[in-house]
């Protein structure tokens, strides 16, 4: 994930282009780097040091999530949607 990129994601979900503490801003970015390292996998299939940190990464989005959902239920349904997480 490119700097520009980052910046956008945070300006987007967040208050302001600074505002990276934001659980949605967090979970964007989570979310960002899975779906690139999920493409990295279809052509290294025996990466498995990464993939344990993408294991990692799906824990931490998940915690976020749950979260964000006894905190603001609105909050966590609209993110899931622009996301669009669940299947």
């Amino acid at each position: 994930m490119t700097n520009e990129e980052k910046l956008e994601i945070i300006k987007r979900y967040g208050k302001n282009e600074k505002d990276s503490g934001k659980s949605e801003v967090q979970i964007a970015l989570l979310t960002k780097r899975i779906n690139d390292l999920t493409d990295h996998f279809s052509t290294h299939k025996k990466d498995h040091h990464s993939r344990r940190g993408l294991l990692m990464m799906v824990g931490k989005r998940r915690r976020l999530l749950d979260y964000l959902a006894n905190k603001d239920i609105e909050r966590y349904r609209a993110i899931i949607k622009e996301l669009n997480i669940r299947k």
